[in-house]
């Protein structure tokens, strides 16, 4: 197994605690933080590969903590939360988080989802040297090192992983139909869960940046019951 490096964002101790002992049991080195000041603190000193974090946090809460974190494209994110709420998901996966758990959750679940992220931020990171970088599309341009489009008029829009990985997969396929399945696979690592909508929030979210341009035709169309296909041009 590759050496790599958990952060662990917990206020509770008793958490945090089993926390960590879950995850150097799977022989990953793990540190910890009780709030987004010492989580800054750790990511200073460490070369973090996945932050694991609460969403009820003291001081800031998780969720405006994930969106600084969001810009930081070999990070891996996955939100703790008490509360079953559609709305923090939603939210937490819009901001760029990679996966999502309600507590108390299955310590098993929680280790193969880590486990599928860092395998994919590993095989991005190896993909990155020899992936093309910028890919221009309709007057939009999509650039890999940054992770951000460039509207046709110039306009800089940096997106979630999420939304980079949906679209980088159904760009590279253009024209064909690319499943709910996997675009879940390329995005999270994980396969499609009943009543996931982790896939229809990320589709949505990349329609309004195209929208938010006029002179942009529609690039994604939806096919009822497989999946998404990219209609635009690459060039």
């Amino acid at each position: 197994m590759e050496n790599y490096q958990i952060l662990i964002v917990e206020d509770e101790d008793v958490t945090r605690f089993n926390l960590r002992n879950l995850f150097e049991a799977e022989g990953y080195e793990v540190f910890e933080a009780i709030d987004g000041e010492s989580m800054a603190t750790m990511l200073g000193q460490q070369e973090i590969n996945l932050v694991i974090m609460d969403i009820n946090l003291p001081g800031k809460n998780g969720l405006l903590l994930g969106r600084e974190l969001a810009s930081n494209k070999n990070l891996g994110l996955i939100f703790l939360t008490g509360r079953d709420s559609d709305i923090d998901k939603i939210l937490g996966l819009e901001i760029g988080a990679d996966d999502y758990l309600t507590k108390p959750f299955n310590p098993r679940e929680l280790t193969i989802r880590a486990r599928n992220i860092l395998s994919r931020i590993g095989q991005n990171q190896t993909e990155s040297e020899t992936e093309q970088a910028i890919v221009s599309f309709n007057q939009w341009s999509l650039n890999g090192n940054s992770r951000e489009m460039i509207s046709p008029s110039g306009e800089i829009i940096p997106i979630p992983r999420g939304e980079y990985r949906a679209l980088r997969l159904l760009i590279k396929n253009e024209g064909n139909i690319v499943t709910r399945q996997a675009l879940i696979k390329e995005m999270t690592g994980r396969d499609l869960r009943s009543n996931d909508r982790t896939v229809d929030v990320t589709i949505r979210r990349l329609r309004k940046h195209f929208e938010s341009n006029a002179d942009t035709p529609e690039l994604i169309n939806t096919i009822h019951g497989e999946g998404y296909r990219f209609i635009g041009k690459a060039e």
